[in-house]
């Protein structure tokens, strides 16, 4: 077991557009993750495997530091096994500093070899621990109805095998159809996975799914980047081929407002006379003794009910409770674009009503209004297009600087790199600026795409010719071997380019100031070298590392324009 590896991958919701979940996917070293469980189930050691893996996948996940709910793959004997065996699970979130409802467990087959009572005594024990549940594999799975009907889960994922029926078999599109009723009917969400063809994406969305995972937006892999936005739609309105751009987005703790509480036992009249005050709140939050949100009132639309003909009479002395609804429940710390998703699968008819944010136990801390997140995402994506450099839609020097201060506050190792084209100015002289634009483009788009591959890479545009690079020290070498080994050339013109970098390790520097300053002279001897060239460079030591490119020859130092 301890050589298995994890790729991960993300779960879109298809309202935001946004990355909802990641699932980590057990990769043996040889075979498939199901022959490896039959064979611990054979062995007696079923549930210790199962834990186990649970447990590892969290802590490489933990590295990737993607902040998104985590999707882990347990049997359902493992499920109904006693507390004490997903032991070695909680040492591994104490350790990510994740909490349980962080984490969604997707309880998948055999299913006929578990008593029901005893699985559904176990799902409850993990509910009750604070873990979100989620049934996988319906559709190619032995998993009954009844349970379905009986564990009121929070997710159910449909089988690949089903979905690549779609959109041909009428009869598949009528279970799909079936089972979105049944979601919305219990308040759970349906998530759509192998999601390989534009038709099927379509055909799901148009059905109503909302939450959907597969090779079309983003394949498993081991250093996945898991933050972003889908682009679901073309300007014309047809559904277009999905891109995946990184995006920051604000915490709704920015946007937290106090919250009118009222004890969940309060009458219509108290609701009414709290509403009908001259600082009137837009809603009521119902809290039980524990200060934990029971249910919520909107303004507009208890008071229609209890202004109404007769209103006053039916309604005045009778519980709140039977005016109010469920309430809208959001973690504190939550991205907004979690609120955005939450609100797009609420009933259409409370899409306007206040969000209550609750701590980690569960406890009232405020509301959150739908319109003031919306304009602050809507602001935090226009100063992000600002910031972007219109030729290779990279983001500027900001982006790389925010990373290396928080790995160099986490003390986490870092290489930061400069890299720019040689003699710049000779390629808009002597071929115009077109073609100039043309390169910069093109290295845009090699190291997008090296920073999506690779995982862990933070690329900035400064402007002009000039990039900064920020990743792991186990991914510098594959990024330089990316860009340096293409032959670069402006309309047949050879070029070369120069990469510096600084491999930043422990306590060596405080800041990205301090590294910045660094990296200048780095450069400077990199531009000093024959042909497209790497020079490597630590905080403290005046020795440099060569690793491409020829030195100079006494007397015929490369100019550093």
């Amino acid at each position: 077991m301890s050589q298995v590896r994890f790729a991960f991958q993300p779960l879109y919701s298809l309202h935001t557009g946004g990355v909802v979940a990641v699932e980590a996917l057990a990769r043996p070293p040889s075979g498939e993750v199901r022959e490896l469980l039959g064979s611990a189930l054979r062995q007696g050691r079923l549930v210790e495997v199962d834990a186990g893996l649970a447990a590892r996948a969290v802590l490489d996940e933990a590295e990737l530091d993607t902040l998104l709910p985590l999707h882990l793959n347990i049997t359902a004997l493992t499920a109904a096994a006693p507390a004490e065996a997903l032991a070695p699970l909680h040492e591994a979130l104490t350790t990510a500093h994740r909490r349980p409802r962080e984490v969604v467990l997707e309880i998948g087959p055999p299913f006929h070899s578990v008593p029901s009572g005893a699985l559904l005594g176990g799902l409850r024990r993990l509910a009750d621990a604070g873990f979100r549940l989620a049934f996988d594999g319906l559709g190619a799975g032995d998993l009954p109805l009844n349970l379905l009907a009986e564990s009121r889960v929070d997710l159910v994922k449909l089988d690949r095998t089903a979905l690549r029926r779609l959109p041909d078999d009428l009869a598949t599109v009528a279970l799909v159809e079936a089972l979105v009723h049944y979601t919305a009917r219990t308040q759970s969400r349906l998530v759509a996975t192998g999601i390989e063809t534009e038709e099927q994406l379509e055909t799901v969305r148009r059905i109503g799914v909302r939450v959907v995972q597969g090779n079309l937006f983003a394949p498993a892999r081991p250093g996945m980047t898991a933050t972003g936005t889908l682009t679901l739609a073309s300007p014309d309105n047809q559904l277009g081929p999905p891109s995946f751009t990184p995006t920051a987005m604000p915490s709704i703790d920015a946007f937290l407002r106090p919250a009118t509480t009222l004890p969940a036992e309060a009458t219509c009249e108290e609701v009414r006379t709290v509403l009908a005050a001259h600082d009137a709140p837009t809603g009521i939050v119902g809290v039980d003794l524990d200060d934990r949100p029971q249910w919520s009132i909107d303004r507009t639309r208890f008071l229609l009910a209890v202004t109404g003909p007769f209103g006053h009479a039916l309604h005045a002395h009778r519980p709140a409770a039977r005016l109010a609804d469920p309430p809208h429940v959001i973690r504190k710390g939550a991205a907004a674009i979690e609120l955005l998703d939450l609100v797009a699968d609420a009933d259409w008819n409370r899409t306007g009503d206040d969000i209550v944010v609750v701590d980690e136990d569960g406890r009232c801390e405020g509301v959150v209004f739908v319109h003031e997140i919306m304009r602050g995402m809507a602001e935090a994506k226009i100063e992000e297009a600002a910031a972007l450099n219109p030729l290779t839609r990279l983001p500027g020097s900001d982006a790389v600087a925010r990373d290396v201060d928080r790995r160099v506050a986490a003390s986490q190792p870092v290489v930061v790199g400069w890299l720019d084209v040689d003699s710049f100015k000779r390629v808009n002289d002597t071929v115009g600026f077109a073609a100039g634009d043309d390169l910069i483009r093109a290295l845009g788009r090699r190291l997008t795409e090296l920073s999506a591959t690779l995982g862990d890479v933070v690329v900035s545009h400064v402007g002009g010719d000039d990039f900064l690079i920020a990743c792991g020290i186990d991914r510098i070498t594959k990024l330089a071997d990316g860009v340096l080994e293409s032959a670069w050339s402006a309309e047949g013109v050879p070029v070369t380019v120069s990469l510096a970098t600084l491999v930043c390790a422990g306590s060596s520097v405080g800041s990205y100031r301090e590294i910045s300053r660094m990296l200048a002279p780095l450069k400077k001897e990199a531009k000093a070298v024959t042909g497209s060239s790497w020079v490597n460079g630590w905080p403290g030591s005046d020795r440099l590392e060569i690793l491409r490119g020829q030195p100079p020859s006494p007397g015929n130092r490369r100019s550093a324009g």
